[in-house]
């Protein structure tokens, strides 16, 4: 009898909002035998839950939860489901899982963590702009080259103060490549992609110290 392949390609993280974890959350599954591909998309890969019905380690309020696994026991449970099937594993070896119990909800309080963001990241940037021009005393520079140049003192507001200014916000906008939802090309923006970066260290940290607390070394 001939055996049914599977492709499974395991996401490195993914966020769900129900407890129930099921392989289609975390993964593209795909197999000519679709009764099979049904079967394992709709396999338990883990829950959230206490056997009781109720939420793993909340304590009068939902928090963020996260589950670390390993494409070896995926493989076991759908070898355990599935007898004679041949899984081809072209995604990670290991995976997170986070569970986000109230997402959808408190609208109003991400709202507001999201404009205190942006009020300390706007107030910073200005401070570390005004701390520079005066480490690198710009007005003084500019009063000379406008007094070089054109033989008149400045008065402080000047074509090349304008420029500055003007060339100063525009740079920032072309260097980050977003304003609110518009973008000037398709390319991932620089906080994009240390947002990324630090998303990826992150889960390696999470699959690594889950890796150590098996094999019962000591991580701290």
């Amino acid at each position: 009898m001939n055996s049914d392949t599977v492709y499974l390609k395991v996401s490195q993280i993914t966020e769900v909002y129900e407890p129930d974890v099921r392989l289609k959350d975390i993964a593209e599954i795909h197999c000519q035998n679709r009764t099979v591909e049904a079967k394992l998309k709709a396999m338990k890969v883990t829950s959230f839950k206490n056997p009781d019905g109720k939420i793993a380690g909340t304590v009068g309020r939902k928090r963020v939860q996260t589950y670390v696994g390993s494409v070896v026991e995926l493989l076991a449970k759908a070898e355990a489901e599935e007898k004679n099937i041949q899984i081809n594993s072209l995604g990670e070896a290991d995976f997170v899982v986070k569970y986000r119990p109230d997402a959808g909800g408190r609208k109003l309080f991400q709202w507001f963590k999201t404009a205190v963001v942006a009020v300390v990241a706007f107030c910073g940037a200005a401070f570390a702009i005004m701390t520079f021009n005066n480490d690198a005393n710009v007005s003084q520079v500019f009063a000379n080259l406008y007094r070089l140049v054109t033989g008149l003192e400045s008065d402080g507001t000047t074509v090349l103060e304008l420029s500055y200014s003007v060339g100063l916000a525009l740079g920032i906008l072309l260097f980050f490549n977003h304003f609110a939802s518009w973008k000037i090309t398709v390319d991932p923006t620089p906080i994009e992609v240390e947002m990324r970066l630090y998303e990826e260290n992150l889960n390696k940290a999470l699959i690594r110290n889950q890796g150590r607390k098996e094999t019962g070394t000591d991580v701290s």
